[in-house]
């Protein structure tokens, strides 16, 4: 036989595209269409449905930049179209290509009920079914006119990304307005087409499935009349009955479909925006859900729920009957689907107390699974977080976009820095947007690395990132594909029906240890400095306004802030979202951030200001009381406790040197800076031992050019560092000397910035600290300050949750060469055996370490340099540009313990307190400073019971008892959520009075504690 494949195909295209999909709607009559504009912000829906109209028509300009529209469609069923299918057709001006990220609308009954949303891939609504001759049909919508950010040239500088920036002109066109009959045989031909058609396409050519399915199609396209579709498309549908009812092989991969639309909390949209693409998406699942019986769908990030709950509550009801049915499934857990590298310990334990508990309330649903398909990476300490949190499953996809290696396994043992194991799967389908097409189908068939040994795989399909779900068009292909030759066979199933059937086939899946790291995106562990500060503040604050609020609630009674550290909680969390805190949304998102974090501060500010007012006494007293928030004693001040200490003059001196520069001295470290104002000498004056490599300067500031391949501020590529500028230049140096501190300041001018450093010694520290104030004005520009250290060491320690985790120092392989930029909390800690050096920082994420060998002296020169400012300008074209403090310090004859408590000690300053009292006694000591406490707090159910959170720091084994200030009843090992620890626990046991535990290295334990009497 002669092939003709190409003839066969190409027909398929043209008759599909050209004859058959257009009789889909094979008549139409057009709608009245009235419009008002909001004059601002969005506003209530009764408002909007009342509003005058006025007339609009088809190929009409609407829409400023973020603007509101309200529409009025209006129309009557034609007396002929009686007892069919009648649907309204609503184009605002969309692209295909673009759902989520253009215009959108939301669509009500007159009475304000809301029916579905609408955008690229959705744009009908069920007017009449059976319709009614002479039956009127009136809607309305909620147009919002959002502008493209993200365009076929991507990445282009541009000021639509914030209202007060983006002008007034109008975005869209209407493009269509019409009422329509719906001819569904056709519509299934259309989708009958599809699926073998692009079935046919990944097939071998030498495969009989393959000509079997050509020659079908062949005979479905002889059985249409081209000019009378409609009465010929069953003919054409029973050509197809064949090769569409034959069954798969039993070895066919097994695809577990689940309905999504992965919404970003924020990113090229705002946060009141995201409010409405949830209620859209939701409005659509919800009708889909009732229309297709098999259909189920999830959706993650608690925060949405609470969006819909408070802003449609009409939807609310909606969702919560399909919850309580089984088809509308919550996922995740989690607050939102957040950044996981840079959230605090706590922060990331409360993404899940608040997640968790929010679906526990509100659906009686317990979430077992880690649902975090688009985030930037994984740190080691998660999985232990997630054990703790009652969950033991792991989704995500977005490891799938690394650009040097892949990744090896898409089903797994994820291993934490503690030990603990998560089972994890990555779908094969390398995405989250699934639409069922062939191509994607094969692909996850094709791409999954487990096979010979399992067999299953998840699938999210549906639009997302700016929403819109799942379409009828992906169900009905699902329906084909759920047992059919040539194809992996498709079922709707539950995140949790698929991970219990993914764990039981594979009993002994491979284990990957450590982070899981993400070779892209490395960039946003810097862009946006302020939103990150305003995170790392905000999570401080938090852990002081628990510690003594809970203190002054035991100590004086004082009403305990439930209500407001709730709500402070969930905006932090909200704002720790994947496009937020990594700096990757648009300008007005940031904005908004900045202000938000600001307001936060206030406020806690003047919670942990009563509560220590309230312990220090009256505030005419004679005391003058110093608190310590930190979790080891400083200053004679216990953790957790306040005392008065009076300051004790030090022998700090800034001397300066003959041939220009100072030295500073405290007995401690003796520091030498050059005229240059950089460090050329650090030496630890008890060993004598020097920190700064031979023949380099540290506090090296040094500026970069960046311009990545693609995604803005999202990228640094590896090629940024082929060229840089040391800026020398000084503008001034002086030197001052106070009784407990000497320091350095060196003022510096490059290009459109300015840079003030402060080099300070203090009394009794074995501790440099660095201010910088950089007032920075660059573009397309990375700053880093280098330190090079004289240490020869194969890997150096990184915190992160609960914990650090090592990674090297060389690029023995690609995989290490990869991570050429990655992320830290507070400290990063170097050393040789006996002798380390922390630096520490107070809100700085991204770093790089890199070594050489030095010719001089054969000697290893290992250099870390922190990220502090890049440029970028998409999304946000004035990225970062002002005014920014950092504070980072240097620690020579550091040991993991030095770096742990210096870490906390540069972000929880103490606080002085005028007041009546000595002193506040720590409602609770630890005798081991290994075992670190994270958390101080009274107990979520106000019970009154006290809730500690402790972990081993030093990444070794730990004993020490937990003794409390007041006498014990009872103390209980828990979960995040604080509810009993499922089996035993032999760490934690009561012993006359106090708490004796024993945790194995990074072990996390949350205890309650209940008091006598």
């Amino acid at each position: 036989m002669h092939d003709d494949r190409t003839l066969v195909e190409s027909r398929l295209k043209r008759v599909l595209d050209e004859r058959i999909r257009p009789a889909v709607y094979p008549e139409s009559v057009p709608l009245t269409v009235g419009i008002w504009t909001a004059p601002g912000e969005p506003v209530p829906v009764a408002e909007g449905l009342a509003a005058p109209r006025s007339p609009i028509a088809v190929g009409d300009a609407w829409g400023a930049p973020w603007g509101t529209s309200w529409l009025t469609v209006t129309g009557t069923v034609p007396q002929a179209w009686a007892g069919r299918t009648v649907e309204a057709l609503i184009d605002l001006g969309f692209d295909a290509n673009m759902p989520g990220f253009q215009c959108e609308g939301l669509v009500y009954r007159p009475d304000g009920t809301p029916v579905k949303g609408l955008n690229p891939q959705n744009q009908w609504v069920r007017a009449a079914s059976p319709a009614v001759g002479g039956e009127p049909v009136l809607l309305h919508v909620e147009a919002a006119s959002n502008p493209v950010i993200l365009d076929y040239h991507p990445f282009l500088p541009t000021e639509l990304g914030d209202k007060e920036t983006a002008g007034t002109e109008p975005q869209y066109k209407l493009t269509r307005m019409d009422l329509a009959v719906f001819d569904e045989t056709v519509w299934q031909l259309v989708i009958d087409l599809e699926v073998l058609g692009e079935l046919m396409a990944e097939l071998p050519v030498e495969s009989a499935r393959r000509w079997e399915i050509l020659r079908a199609v062949e005979r479905a396209l002889d059985a249409i009349d081209l000019q009378n579709v409609n009465k010929t498309a069953p003919q054409a549908r029973s050509a197809l009955n064949t090769v569409l009812s034959t069954p798969a092989a039993p070895s066919a991969h097994r695809i577990s479909a689940i309905g999504h639309a992965h919404i970003d909390s924020a990113w090229l949209w705002p946060l009141r925006e995201t409010v409405r693409k949830v209620a859209r998406t939701t409005a659509n699942m919800t009708a889909l859900l009732e229309d297709e019986p098999d259909f189920l769908y999830t959706m993650s990030q608690a925060q949405q729920f609470a969006w819909i709950k408070e802003h449609r509550p009409e939807v609310y009801a909606r969702v919560r009957k399909a919850v309580a049915d089984g088809r509308f499934v919550p996922a995740g857990g989690m607050w939102v689907e957040s950044d996981t590298n840079m959230p605090s310990s706590e922060a990331m334990a409360r993404q899940f107390v608040h997640g968790k508990r929010f679906f526990l309330d509100e659906f009686g649903v317990e979430n077992h699974e880690a649902w975090l398909p688009d985030t930037f990476g994984f740190t080691g300490g998660l999985p232990q977080i997630i054990r703790n949190a009652g969950s033991k499953w792991l989704l995500t996809q977005k490891i799938s976009w690394s650009q040097v290696n892949t990744f090896p396994h898409h089903t797994f043992l994820w291993e934490g820095i503690d030990g603990t194991r998560i089972f994890t799967h990555f779908p094969p389908v390398d995405t989250y947007n699934c639409s069922m097409k062939g191509s994607e189908i094969a692909h996850a068939a094709r791409n999954f690395k487990d096979k010979g040994v399992a067999r299953h795989s998840l699938a999210p399909t549906g639009w997302g990132d700016g929403g819109g779900g799942t379409t009828r068009e992906m169900v009905a292909k699902a329906a084909r594909l759920k047992d059919l030759e040539g194809s992996a066979t498709v079922r709707w199933e539950r995140p949790a029906e698929f991970f219990a059937k993914a764990e039981a086939e594979y009993p002994s899946p491979p284990v990957w240890v450590g982070e899981l790291y993400l070779e892209l995106h490395r960039a946003t562990l810097t862009s946006q400095a302020k939103t990150k500060q305003g995170n790392r503040r905000s999570e401080n604050l938090l852990r002081e306004a628990e510690l003594w609020c809970t203190t002054a609630t035991l100590r004086t009674g004082a009403a305990y802030p439930y209500e407001e550290l709730d709500r402070i909680w969930k905006t932090v969390l909200l704002h720790q979202f994947h496009d937020i805190l990594p700096g990757s949304s648009i300008a007005w998102v940031h904005r908004e951030a900045e202000a938000t974090y600001a307001a936060l501060a206030t406020e806690l500010e003047a919670l942990i200001g009563r509560a220590q007012q309230a312990l220090a006494g009256d505030a005419g007293g004679a005391h003058d009381l110093v608190f310590n928030a930190a979790p080891h004693e400083r200053s004679s001040v216990p953790a957790g406790g306040a005392a008065a200490t009076p300051t004790t003059p030090g022998n700090c001196t800034a001397t300066e040197r003959p041939e220009g520069g100072f030295t500073l001295h405290n007995g401690l470290l003796d520091v030498v800076v050059d005229t240059e104002g950089l460090i050329t000498s650090v030496t630890e004056v008890a060993s004598g031992r020097e920190t700064v490599a031979p023949g380099t300067r540290a506090n090296l500031l040094q500026l970069h050019p960046d311009f990545p391949n693609m995604w803005d501020a999202w990228d640094v590529d590896q090629f940024y560092r082929n060229t840089g500028t040391d800026l020398t230049d000084v503008d001034a140096i002086t030197a001052t000397t106070h009784p407990d501190r000497a320091s350095v300041r060196i003022e510096r001018s490059f290009g459109s910035s300015r840079v003030v450093q402060t080099l300070t010694l203090r009394a009794g520290e074995q501790r440099l600290d660095i201010d910088t104030e950089v007032d920075w004005h660059e573009t397309e520009k990375f700053l880093k300050a280098a330190f090079p250290l004289d240490l020869h060491t194969e890997r150096y320690a990184a915190e992160t949750q609960f914990g650090h985790l090592y990674r090297p120092t060389h690029t023995n392989t690609s995989w290490e060469a990869a991570k050429f930029e990655a992320c830290n909390h507070r400290f990063v800690h170097l050393d040789e055996p006996g002798w380390g050096v922390a630096l520490v920082t107070a809100s700085t994420y991204g770093h790089d370490v890199t070594r050489t060998v030095r010719d001089t002296d054969g000697g290893t020169t290992t250099t870390v340099r922190f990220s502090l400012l890049r440029a970028p300008r998409f999304p946000d074209p004035k990225t970062d540009q002002g005014l920014h403090r950092f504070h980072h310090a240097l620690v020579p004859g550091a040991t993991i313990a030095d770096a742990v408590r210096e870490g906390y000690r540069i972000g929880l300053p103490e606080r002085r307190v005028t007041g009546s009292e000595e002193t506040v006694a720590p409602l609770l000591t630890v005798d081991n400073d290994a075992i670190v406490v994270s958390a101080v707090k009274l107990a979520d159910d106000r019970s009154g019971d006290l809730i500690v959170r402790v972990y081993e720091a030093n990444g070794g084994r730990a004993r020490g008892r937990l003794t409390t200030s007041f006498p014990l009843a009872e103390a209980q090992p828990c979960d995040l959520l604080e509810r009993p620890w499922e089996g035993t626990r032999g760490d934690v046991t009561l012993t006359e009075g106090a708490v004796d535990l024993t945790l194995r290295p990074f072990e996390l334990v949350t205890v309650r504690l209940s008091t006598q009497g």
